[in-house]
């Protein structure tokens, strides 16, 4: 499928919606768990955390990314170098087949943004579709580890640029 996305630093009003977003169980970890959305504001609108919505030709959000240290997850070994990224997809968009659309437009943006010479994605385990489909992006599994505060395990991928 072909789509073309527009990237646009997080603005106030875009990050608002995007934080409005509820996924069932068990992506549901995924949910903002702060009930301080000003705070969550905060994060998603502070430059150095490098968040972009991301649009459809129509103007409507359908994603989001943010690359950097704000992508990790406590626990995991970061130590290598390679450029972290985080995404999330709309709720009433995931699991129709277009992830990896998806997944290759925040790449190239980010090849193109911040010339790395790797990117690092970290993946909750048990969500089989996200690691299938960065798999299918080039990534590679590093390690898996659990979270510090929780114990959920995550799997960390790099892909070499």
């Amino acid at each position: 499928m072909s789509m073309i996305l527009l990237f646009q630093p997080m603005n106030e009003e875009n990050a608002r919606f995007v934080l409005s977003w509820r996924y069932e169980a068990p992506y549901d970890i995924y949910n903002p768990d702060s009930d301080d959305v000003s705070e969550d504001l905060k994060i998603f609108l502070d430059p150095k955390n490098a968040y972009y919505s991301m649009t459809d030709e129509q103007g409507n959000v359908v994603a989001y990314c943010c690359f950097g240290p704000e992508a990790r997850v406590k626990g995991g070994d970061y130590r290598s170098d390679a450029l972290d990224v985080g995404m999330g997809l709309r709720p009433d968009l995931t699991g129709k087949g277009n992830g990896l659309s998806y997944v290759k437009a925040v790449i190239d943006f980010g090849r193109r943004t911040f010339s790395p010479s790797a990117m690092r994605v970290t993946v909750a385990a048990f969500n089989t579709r996200a690691l299938r489909v960065c798999e299918k992006a080039g990534f590679e599994v590093k390690h898996v580890f659990r979270r510090e505060d929780d114990g959920e395990r995550f799997v960390v991928l790099e892909r070499m640029m």
